[in-house]
Parts: structure tokens; sequence; C-alpha cells
């Protein structure tokens, strides 16, 4: 994918305008209307005025399962393409125009049987994104060139080393498809495609690929918002009726489920784990498929809550991990379930194994009651209206429902399938696809612990990248693309007009107080029958001592864990029976209990919730369990690059003796000496509303959320908390270079960056504007044109503020492949010495007309709702202040630009680290111009691979 990692979505149930219930499911329908063009094109409108917003979304029904055996990973390079240029759009495509028009970012990602391209925009943009998408699907090919394809490659690349080669288990599900799917069979391989693919696509190969399959008869175009449909269609004819239909035939793929002769043990050692971990895998159906939703509560009952089977049997009887999950996975052509174990360290998978089957014995024995069916399906509700937050998630699901069923209202259908599946259909679906089937199972164990894998394993195949200095492909992407242009019947280079600025909405915010301190700050919206509320209680870590590292993470953690009245199972239960979520976590500054549910369930929930807050029950079996999880965590985060950069980041910036720089999760020295009297003692002195605040967005009354709140005004007493200062050290006033050596990774992690900007400052949100265009804007900024649009080194870098009430950094992050360490980091250096004096007047217009435009987007979600919330709540904001941060914005000037940027992002004031392979590349470090490279760790012994 382009900006997110490859997923296969399968979501079920997300548009209607009626209710749901158990009693009336026959009521969910769908709003929408569906137009086909002479050329084949499939378009679908949907209205929803609530937010001056419009999502547009293509999905072309082409995935990796469209390519052949020697061209894989060719939908996603495609993907790719389709965002850089096109005849009429001009460089930088898409990209481009969203940061004119405001919209979220043009996006993408394909799945092994489709490609999307989707965003969501300010009303005022649509034709503009109509001409736009028209112009992709038919007015893209002849831009593509080979310095094109061959920068391109290295994007992709890039994204296989951070997304699978350079991380833990990484391999796994390359493993188990090579193994589970025939050699011919389309999931036989990854959406990703293999390196070797990659580098051997000739631009013959793009074009043909194009030419079949980016025709109008193969997609769908859904719009979907504020929007007038008799307009929208008319613009649609314009910009589409002429782009001609496809002349191959395009036949439908048939499903194929994979097949397992016999079961199959195999084995990899992983140069990037550091507990074992074991994947069982069976072959299933199809998605829509009847026996799909079965499968699908089947997976959930066995893994999902304190009481579930897996559960009860590997974490609380045999102890052999913290975690395990199991999901049912279906696809066009074909399903799987998968159950996956990350043991504890040092435990032997063939225990992990005969845990699994004692659970199957278990559920054979006991089945699913009629109680935990109705509890699974409850969350369906739930799920359902919140999918209704945003138009962009509508959008979605129904071009999926018009690309695999060519029914965009099949959402009844689905959902009636789903609430109909009984406790025989979950034994049926356990027998026919699981019990005594074949199986594909692999043993990820860390390097030099074969013996940990299952007993008769067999090696699994897997060929990684050599790191090389200059053994890429060399190109210039400068060189314009010349063509000849595809004729049309107007002048398709004129961009459309903007239609009418929508009116900025800022959401009405109500604020009020208890007695006994607790802050209330809400917004009433009534779109939707949901209620979303975090309430927050200030101090998190900083309230910890540096000997009990990781007691605010633990105290959050096992709050989940039942109450007094309530053992972990029946919270749970509780919880799951009214389709909603509650869940408490810890950062680094607060502890946050957050909900959400139907409305009227609201009531209930906040029962539950109170329950959780005031009676906690401090379980010792659940507290031991919750440390052996924590340390299991710590081991993974040891050789996973990005966990190792941010922890050394961290404490670069910070120091060793502010807390601002410790893990939230503690250390492996610290966690094991907590007792559970450290957690008592953090919840009786530090949980008190004198610090604490009530965020609450949804369908539901100010009047009335006062008036809920009075138990807990009643039995909360107040107690007073004192929240330690950690002064963050000022700037480095000279340059130096880090590095941590993780041997044979495929890429290194960059962490370049500095002590800025508390987020209360005069200067942080105008420092924040002044970012846009350096890495703040995504693809407008100069750090990703010039590092991954330009010379291929990496599938993502991006550069930001991160203050909070406290001083926080100005930071620069990314993955770059290893053999271009050195001259990334020199890219970066170039542009941060040159920034201050070549901000142009065209990156002022950018950056003016994306932050202003973009403000239409701003209060779409209930997500986003809360965060407004939280940003007055915690810093002191006007409940308006989104115009005083436009006021920012209109009166910048490139002067002030210079101003901040010289004052907040000086390469000579920063401390540069580099998380890698050291072999290969520290000496080279040195060129960079700041001295030698000082070594974080100890040099590791170099993997041969």
């Amino acid at each position: 994918m382009k900006k997110i990692n490859i997923i296969l979505f399968t979501i079920v149930g997300l548009m209607a305008c009626k209710p749901s219930s158990k009693e009336q499911p026959a009521e969910l329908s769908i709003n929408y209307k569906k137009i086909e063009l002479k050329n084949g094109l499939n378009v679908i409108f949907h209205v929803d005025k609530s937010d001056p917003v419009v999502a547009v979304e293509l999905m072309v029904h082409v995935g990796s399962a469209r390519e052949i055996e020697g061209r894989t990973g060719f939908a996603h390079l495609f993907e790719h393409l389709l965002f850089l240029e096109s005849e009429n759009l001009g460089k930088g495509g898409l990209d481009k125009m969203s940061a004119r028009i405001g919209g979220s970012g043009a996006n993408g990602s394909t799945s092994r049987d489709r490609t999307n391209y989707l965003q969501t925009i300010p009303k005022d943009g649509l034709e503009k994104m109509i001409w736009a998408e028209a112009d992709k699907l038919g007015y893209f090919i002849n831009t593509v060139t080979d310095p094109v394809l061959a920068k391109e490659k290295e994007v992709v690349k890039n994204e296989k080393r951070q997304s699978y080669d350079n991380r833990p288990y990484g391999y796994n599900q390359f493993v188990i498809g090579k193994n589970l799917y025939p050699k011919d069979h389309p999931y036989n391989w990854q959406v990703i495609g293999s390196l070797e693919d990659l580098q051997n696509a000739t631009l013959q190969d793009v074009k043909n690929f194009y030419k079949k399959w980016y025709v109008p008869n193969n997609a769908t175009l859904v719009l979907s918002g504020d929007l007038d449909v008799a307009q929208a269609t008319k613009w649609v004819h314009r910009y589409f009726d002429e782009i001609p239909k496809g002349t191959e035939k395009i036949t439908p793929l048939l499903k194929r489920p994979g097949f397992v002769k016999e079961t199959k043990l195999l084995y990899y050692e992983d140069n990037f784990a550091r507990v074992p971990q074991l994947t069982m895998v069976w072959p299933t159906v199809a998605s829509y498929h009847p026996d799909a939703y079965a499968l699908d509560v089947l997976s959930q009952y066995l893994t999902e809550g304190k009481s579930a089977p897996l559960n009860e049997v590997l974490i609380a009887e045999l102890k052999l991990t913290s975690y395990a999950s199991m999901y049912s996975g279906n696809s066009e052509l074909a399903g799987e379930v998968q159950i996956s174990v990350r043991a504890f360290n040092g435990i032997h998978l063939s225990e992990v194994k005969a845990g699994i089957e004692k659970s199957f014995l278990k559920f054979e024995e006991e089945g699913i009651s009629i109680k935990d069916l109705e509890r699974i399906k409850a969350g369906q509700e739930t799920s359902f209206y919140r999918s209704l937050s945003s138009v962009l998630g509508k959008g979605t699901n129904l071009a999926s429902y018009n690309t695999y069923l060519g029914n965009p209202g099949f959402v009844t259908e689905d959902i009636q399938r789903t609430l109909a599946v009984t406790a025989e259909d979950v034994q049926r679906v356990y027998k026919k696809y699981i019990k005594d089937k074949n199986y594909i199972a692999t043993s990820f164990v860390p390097k030099n612990s074969p013996e940990l894998a299952l007993i008769g394993s067999e090696l699994a195949e897997i060929k990684e990248e050599k790191i090389v200095t200059g053994a890429e492909e060399k190109f210039n992407p400068k060189i314009a693309a010349t063509y000849q242009k595809t004729p049309s019947s107007f002048d398709r280079s004129v961009a459309p007009p903007f239609g009418e600025k929508p009116t900025l909405a800022v959401p009405e915010v109500y604020e009020s107080s208890l007695k006994n301190g607790l802050k209330i700050y809400g917004i009433e919206n009534d779109e939707v029958p949901l209620i979303r509320f975090n309430l927050t209680i200030d101090g998190g870590q900083l309230l910890e001592s540096m000997d009990k590292l990781g007691v605010a993470s633990l105290t959050a953690d096992l709050l989940n864990k039942g109450t007094q009245n309530k053992t972990t199972q029946a919270l749970e239960k509780a919880i799951q029976e009214l389709g909603a979520t509650l869940t408490v976590f810890a950062d680094k500054e607060s502890i946050t209990l957050s909900g959400t549910t139907l409305a009227k369930n609201y009531t209930k929930i906040l029962a539950l919730a109170e329950e959780i807050l005031l009676e906690p029950r401090f379980d010792s079996l659940e507290f031991d369990l919750l440390k052996n999880a924590t340390i299991a965590r710590l081991r993974q985060q040891e050789a996973s690059p990005n966990a190792v950069a941010r922890n050394a980041y961290d404490e670069l910036i910070y120091g060793k003796e502010n807390m601002r720089s410790k893990n939230i999760l503690g250390t492996l020295a610290s966690v094991p000496t907590i007792t559970l009297d450290d957690l008592k003692a953090y919840y009786k002195n530090y949980i008190s509303p004198s610090v604490s605040k009530m965020l609450i967005v949804g369908a539901i009354p100010k009047e009335k959320v006062i008036a809920s709140l009075h138990t807990l005004n009643t039995n909360w007493k107040a107690k007073e908390v004192t929240i330690p200062v950690y002064k963050t050290p000022e700037a480095p006033t000279e340059p130096a270079v880090y590095f941590y050596d993780i041997p044979n990774a495929k890429q290194s992690v960059l962490q370049f960056g500095t002590p800025a900007l508390a987020a209360i400052d005069a200067d942080y949100y105008a420092a924040t504007v002044m970012n846009y265009i350096l890495g703040g804007g995504g693809f407008a900024s100069r750090l990703t044109q010039e590092l991954r649009e330009g010379k291929g080194y990496t599938y993502g870098i991006r550069s930001g503020f991160s203050g909070t009430k406290a001083r926080g950094t100005f930071t620069i992050s990314s993955g770059v492949r290893s053999n271009v360490t050195l001259e990334s980091a020199q890219a970066v250096q170039k542009i941060l010495k040159e920034y201050p004096t070549t901000f142009s007047d065209k990156d002022l217009e950018t950056t003016k007309s994306f932050l202003i435009k973009s403000n239409a987007r701003a209060f779409e979600t209930a997500g986003a709702k809360l965060n407004m919330l939280s940003m007055i709540s915690n810093y002191g904001l006007k409940a308006d202040y989104i115009r005083d941060r436009e006021n920012t914005v209109n009166n910048m000037t490139k002067e002030r630009i210079q101003e901040l940027a010289n004052t907040y992002i000086n390469p000579n004031k920063m401390i540069w680290l580099i998380v890698g392979d050291a072999e290969t590349q520290l000496e080279r470090m040195k060129a960079l111009g700041y001295g030698t490279p000082i070594l974080l760790n100890k040099r590791q012994r170099a993997i041969k691979n």
C-alpha cells in the first residue's frame, strides 16, 4: 500500500439508516443510488450531510490474485504508480492536489482481490476529485517511464523491508501462503510480492497490466457525503464517459480453497524474534460463504476473553503465554483460520500445541452456550453504528459489496447472516474445518534456538536479502516523461473550479464540574445512537519512582481485570453483553478509562466503569499473569528496531534521570521487583477526581451527563495529588551521531531531533505550520519528496513537534534501506540547512490552502471530537481555538517561517540516532561530519544468513 500496511478488508455491515436490533434485523437498509455508465463503470452515491465533507473512493477489481507467478507484487506496485502523475494532474498527481484542497491525503491499499484509492475532502473540492479520479483511470499510463518505474520499485522494496523483512515474525505469512496454497494458486504469494519479481518488472509489463485491469468495466466509484446527487452525476458523466471500455474480457476467478494433503510442520530461526511463536492454519471458505459467519463466531469464542477455552488453558492453567489469537480470514477465493501463540521465553512450542489441543477438547465437550453466542453477536450493533461516523468507512464498504457481489445493499443480508448463526452452526464448522483436519504449523523461534520448534518440523525456505552498498538500480526521476497526450473532447488540463466554500462548523462544547473536583467537557451529537467517553486521570508514569518503573502501566492493566464483585470473566461478559467496550490504559502523563456504547446502554456501561474505577479487584493471579506478559513484551521490544529506536531516542533526548525517557512498560530489571502492594499504593495515592476529567461525545445531553455522574461524585473522594515536574533539557549546542547495532537489519531506523516546545508555548502551533512543508505534510513535504519520491530510499519519512504541557521534541523519523543509511542522513541534513532560505511563495500558498481547507474535516468523527475536548481541557484552549489557529495560518509569512526554522530545526543542534547493522553502516556515518558515531550497545556478533 501507499501509506498504510497491507491488510485484507473483511468488514461486515457498516451502513444503514435504521437502528439494528435482534427483534428487527430486517429493518437494516442502505441509502444509496447506483448507476452504470456505458463504458461499464459502476458509480454509487451515498448522501450524508452531517459534515461538509465527501469521501471519494475508486475500487478496481484487481489484487495480487490477478497476477502470475514470476510477476508478483504488480497490483501493489501499480497502486503506488497511480499516485505519481497523470497527463492532466501533472507531477505529484493527487498528492499535490490533496494538499491544495485540504483533503485527508490521497491514500490507497491493495489486497489479494482489489486495489482501492480513497480520501476525504471538503465538499467544495468534489468536482476536482472526480476530474482527478478520471485522469488516473483514463489518462495515466503514458506518464510512466523507466526512471519512474525504477524509483517506485525502490519505494515498494523499502515497504517490504519495513513491514516484513525487518520485524519479528515478518516472514510468517509468507511461509504459510507457500504451504497452504498450491504453487499455481493465486494466494500462494504475498500481496507485497518478492524483491526479485519487483526488480524484474518491465515497463511493458506495467503497461499490459494497466490495459487489462484498469478499465471502467472493472472499477467502482463511490461518492459518499455532503453532495448533490444530480450535480455529481453530471460531473461523473463529463469526466468518465469518454474513457473507453476494456477490450480484453475479464473472467471471474473461480473460488478455490487452500489444500493441505497432510499436516506440515515448518520452522524458521528469526533474526528479530526473542520468544518463540506457533501458528496453526486450516483452510476454510471464501468471503460471504454461509459458513464464514459461524467460523468468525468460533474464532472469537475460542480466544476472546478470560473464559475463552484457549485462554483458560494456555494462559490461566498452563501459563505458557499471555496472549493467544485466532481469526477467520476470508478473501474472495478462499479463506483460512489461524491460531497464533507467542509463548514465554524458552517455552517449547510442543507444549503450546498440546495446550491448543486440550482447549479444543474442552470446546468439544462444552460447546458454546446461547448466552455466549448472544454476547459475541451483541458487539455487531455497536460496530455497525461506529462505522457510520465516517463517510470514508461507508464508502469503502459500499464499494466492497459492489465489487464482490454486485450489490451495494448487501449489508442487510450480511448482518442477518451474522445474527442467524446458531450454537449448532459453531460446532458444525469446527468439526468440518478444524477437528482432525490437516493443517500447516509454523514455529518461528529465536536465532540459535531451533530446539524450541515443534518436533519434526522442517526448515522453511526463505531467501533473505544481502546488505550490499551500491547494489540498487540507478535512476534519475527528474527526467520528464515525453508522450503524446490522450485525445479528449475538452481540455482536461484545466482544473475544475472550487465549489461554494463550506462553512466551518465548530461543535458546541459544554463544561461543568462536580463537587469532588472532576471536570466535565462534552459535545452532544446525535448523528448515530452512540456515546464515547474518556475519563482521564492526570499523572500516569510521571508518578512512578525510578526503582519501580512500570507501576502505572500495570495498575491500569490490572484495573481491567475484575472488580470486587466481578471476576475478570464476569466483568468481560457484562461489558460484551451490552455490545460495548471499556478499557483502562496508561501513558506518560495519565491513566484513561475509555468507553464506547450504544446510547440506550450508557447508564449500564457507566455503572460498570464506576465499578472498575472505585472497586478494583487487585487479583494476585491476574497480577502475576500481567507481569509475565509485560516481561514478554519487553523481550520482544529488544529485537524490534523501531522499539529500540524509540527507547534509545527518548533516553538521548531527556537523559537517564528524567522519567520522560523511560519505557512505559518498565524494564526487565524493574518489572520483576514490582509487588501487588506497589499497585495498591499507586491507586490509593494517585487515582483522584481532583486531577481528573470526563470527556464525552454522543447522543446524550449535558443535563443527563451531569445527572449520570451523581454516584461518582458521591463515592469518589478527592485527595491531593502532586505530579512531579521533570524539566526537559535544552537543545544540544552541537550535533552528535549515535548508533545502536542490530545485526543483519534490512533497514536502518532513523531518529533525528532535539528538545523543543511545549504545546502551551506561544510558538507551538506556528512551528507546526512551519513544519508542514518540511515533513508534516505527507507527500507535500520536502522530506518525502526527496527521500521517497526523489531517491527511493524509504517507504515513509515524517517530522513533527510532540509537546504536551511539558516541552517535547522536534523529531524526524524514518526507516531507510540499510545500504543508503549515510546518504539518507546527508539528504536530511541538506534539507534542514536549506529550508529557512528556500521556503517559497508557493510553499506558503500550499501550507495555507491545506491548513485552512482541511478544517472542514476537523470534527467529523466522534474520535475527532474527543480529541478536540482533550485539547481544550489539557491546554486551556477556547472552544473555538480552531479560529485562532486559522488566524495564525492566515498571518503566516515567509519571514516568520524562516525565523521559526532557524530557531527550532537547526541540524547542528540535534541528536542523530541510527538503529541498524553496525558491520556495514557504523563506520560510514563518520562522513556525516558530526564526529565519530557513539555506539550505544555492545557490538553484536554478525549473523550469517
